[in-house]
């Protein structure tokens, strides 16, 4: 999740510019006048210095104020937004538009570093993951154009490659799928029972409302579930406690093994069932894209937690 600006009181930048802008216009005028009224008791001369040195002041002040709340700001956020992110996330900015300036900034350099890191995933899983199915499906039309090859085998073969080919559409579909799941959807709220309603094995324990869009619940929910069933679940219940959502089922569990590794794209111990380990991948780029996320609890069990 992108790293949030720490809100600090500071003057609006119309302020900053406002007041810049009315100094400018009213020290000349100020000075002026007080040459008029004061300019026979102390003299040309001392008069002069006082408003040099007043106009002085005035103007370090003014520029010590425009570095702080406005050049530094600038020059922060372009750092780092020209080191992609590499570098430590500013913390707060001097204005609330510098601010929310900011906040857009770390949100889209998330968003940003999210897709590079489903590509980098995708170069990385992907080629091994179609490798087998493609060797298959080599190796059986290789066979294939034997004309000695008995009626039987063909057919083994033909479904073999058939099989193999449905594999790779699976994969595919699943990468395609994950690529989606960062697409731009709105913020929003949903009640968690109206989302559950109708979806078989799941149970609520505690309802209320989620600060997620309702379409993002429904494909969480439906992965969750789906995921928990195959793997010998019988019912899986959800329980709202504030700011974080529980999610647990009454399966074996999942063997201390895999549980590092259970968010990775394309890691599955269902592939002779047409698993592709996308769906958990896909959960939590969803809740990343609403500024949440899911882990799971070191505990009994397949027990999930959301943050949001």
């Amino acid at each position: 999740m992108p790293r949030r600006v720490i809100r600090k009181w500071r003057p609006p930048l119309a302020l900053v510019l406002g007041g810049t802008l009315a100094a400018v216009f009213f020290l000349p005028l100020m000075g002026i006048g007080y040459f008029r009224v004061a300019g026979g008791v102390l003299g040309w001369a001392e008069t002069s210095w006082m408003i040099g040195w007043m106009a002085f002041v005035a103007t370090v002040i003014l520029g010590a104020l425009l570095w702080r709340l406005v050049l530094r700001p600038v020059r922060t956020l372009t750092a780092y937004a020209e080191s992609e992110g590499e570098t430590v996330a500013p913390s707060h900015f001097g204005t609330p538009e510098f601010s929310q300036l900011g906040q857009a900034v770390l949100e889209m350099t998330s968003a940003l570093r999210g897709r590079e890191a489903v590509l980098r995933s995708y170069a990385d899983h992907v080629t091994h993951e179609l490798k087998s199915p493609l060797t298959v499906i080599q190796g059986a039309a290789e066979l294939l154009e034997n004309p000695d090859l008995n009626e039987a085998d063909r057919a083994k073969l033909l479904q073999g490659i058939t099989d193999n080919t449905r594999r790779m559409e699976a994969l595919l579909d699943g990468q395609r799928a994950l690529a989606q799941a960062q697409e731009v959807i709105p913020p929003g709220v949903c009640r968690l029972s109206d989302v559950l309603a109708g979806v078989a094995g799941a149970v609520i324990v505690t309802d209320g409302e989620v600060p997620l869009p309702r379409e993002v619940m429904n494909v969480v929910a439906t992965h969750l579930v789906g995921n928990a069933l195959a793997h010998g679940a019988k019912t899986v219940t959800f329980d709202v406690q504030g700011a974080r959502l529980l999610v647990s089922d009454d399966g074996a569990g999942i063997s201390e093994g895999n549980r590092a590794r259970i968010f990775d794209p394309f890691f599955t111990t269902r592939r002779e069932d047409g698993g592709t380990g996308m769906g958990l991948p896909i959960v939590r780029r969803m809740l990343q894209s609403q500024g949440a996320d899911i882990r799971l609890l070191d505990s009994p069990g397949a027990v999930f937690e959301i943050v949001f």
